[in-house]
């Protein structure tokens, strides 16, 4: 299932996939995986993604 709500985030703070995977530490390929929902992410990987995004795991991860 796709992530658009964390695609969303991300446009709405102005961050290209490159940009929020710097400020996670992850490569921009894992964040386009995330959004198209190919990979399932660690909990602190959603954790530092929130709060790169300033959201709650609710907002970006959960229905």
């Amino acid at each position: 299932m796709k992530n658009i709500k964390l695609k969303m985030a991300r446009a709405e703070h102005d961050l290209s996939q490159e940009e929020l995977a710097k400020r996670v530490g992850v490569s921009r390929q894992t964040i386009g995986l995330i959004e198209l929902g190919k990979y399932n992410p660690t909990l602190s990987l959603c954790k530092a993604i929130c709060k790169a995004l300033s959201k709650t795991l609710d907002e970006l991860f959960w229905e």
